[in-house]
């Protein structure tokens, strides 16, 4: 089988007067379509910016990024733009939610989002037929039936986190990228966050990238890796993960 996503020597640089930094160097990855992944780190070691590259959100400096066969490090602004519309969900830590929009105009504000979006995209072409999915059904998934006109003022940390989660999860992503889901929350919390997430990779087969400084999420992963000053160290197939309800921290 081949991979879903392939990172080939890519690496992203900075040039700060005379010195050059290396957030990313020679990295190179692979994880399979449909698997929950957990990239393990210290803080600076390059976590985020491989989130970031992953998602479209930057470009490397160097190497290919392959998602289903295309390189989107050789993508334009548009074309960009246009692989985060399609094919990208995003879950951040401090929930990034509208304030000023109850939770179902949160969910609901994803199909503007594609709708903006440049015509005639190959993403476009090979999402025939994917549909933006209805914010009610999303709320419900995620036990929020009741919020749908709450403001994210009225909601506790784990209401919103999971409404960014039906946000993210509106717009039928092959891909679903979680920065430090938890980071936020409580341990029950936290813990409903991660049964959640590895719900949507289990059954609705999205392919969920999370990453995180807690090495106790490692147990629930397809797999895992870690990453330290910019490089993977290793990578690791669990092959029984543990159920996310038996994780604590």
């Amino acid at each position: 089988m081949e991979p879903f996503i392939e990172f080939r020597k890519v690496e992203k640089k900075y040039e700060l007067g005379e010195h050059t930094f290396y957030a990313l160097k020679d990295v190179d990855l692979e994880i399979m379509e449909g698997e929950m992944v957990v990239i393990l780190g210290p803080s600076g070691a390059g976590k985020s910016t491989l989130l970031n590259l992953l998602g479209g959100m930057d470009s490397p400096s160097g190497g290919e990024i392959l998602f289903n066969g295309h390189n989107i490090a050789g993508f334009n602004d548009d074309g960009l733009t246009a692989y985060r519309a399609w094919n990208v969900g995003v879950v951040f830590q401090f929930y990034n939610l509208i304030p000023t929009l109850t939770a179902y105009e949160n969910v609901a504000l994803m199909k503007d989002v594609r709708n903006n979006v440049k015509k005639g995209s190959i993403w476009e072409k090979e999402s025939e037929g994917v549909e933006i999915l209805d914010p009610v059904e999303m709320l419900d998934a995620v036990g929020l039936k009741d919020h749908l006109h709450q403001f994210p003022s009225q909601m506790s940390g784990g209401e919103q986190q999971r409404t960014s989660i039906a946000r993210a999860l509106a717009k039928n992503p092959r891909l679903l990228l979680c920065d430090e889901p938890t980071g936020a929350l409580d341990t029950d919390t936290g813990q409903e966050v991660l049964k959640l997430l590895q719900r949507v990779s289990r059954e609705r087969k999205h392919t969920v990238v999370m990453v995180t400084h807690n090495s106790s999420f490692a147990d629930i992963a397809d797999r895992v890796i870690r990453v330290k000053n910019g490089t993977v160290r290793s990578t690791e197939i669990n092959e029984d993960p543990k159920d996310a309800l038996e994780v604590s921290w």
